[in-house]
């Protein structure tokens, strides 16, 4: 899958070896999102700023731990399989989907929930009431 990488230097910084090791070609970064989705490109994948950045906020501020975007139907299905620990392969055959396409899902929640991994953004969604432990 080709994506595009928008958001601040250090976040996409952050970000990039995730999408990578999620099998996602990063084709392109930009600072803002181009006007235009280039030829070719699957998607565009929105870096925010992670965990570390929040430290100083009270457990209960969400101020600064925004959702960029709204997950989709068949993210927050893949979320809540991940909030159960199963790994992709599993969560694949349960969806009837392929492995890579959870892997494409996982990294799209990881960087709508701006987290900075699986384990982060289950408990960033378990803070907002996105998934139920």
């Amino acid at each position: 899958m080709r994506v595009i990488l928008v958001g601040a230097a250090r976040d996409r910084d952050r970000l990039r070896p995730q999408l990578t090791s999620a099998g996602l070609d990063v084709v392109a970064e930009y600072e803002r999102e181009p006007g235009e989705r280039p030829h070719g490109v699957d998607a565009v994948i929105l870096a925010t700023p992670g965990p570390r950045d929040h430290r100083a906020l009270p457990d209960g501020d969400l101020a600064r731990d925004p959702i960029v975007e709204a997950l989709t139907p068949r993210e927050r299905e893949v979320l809540a399989l991940v909030a159960e620990g199963l790994p992709n392969k599993t969560i694949a055959a349960d969806l009837g989907i392929s492995d890579q396409t959870v892997k494409f899902h996982v990294a799209a929640i990881i960087g709508k929930l701006g987290a900075a991994n699986r384990t982060d953004a289950v408990r960033r969604a378990v803070r907002r009431g996105l998934v139920a432990l």
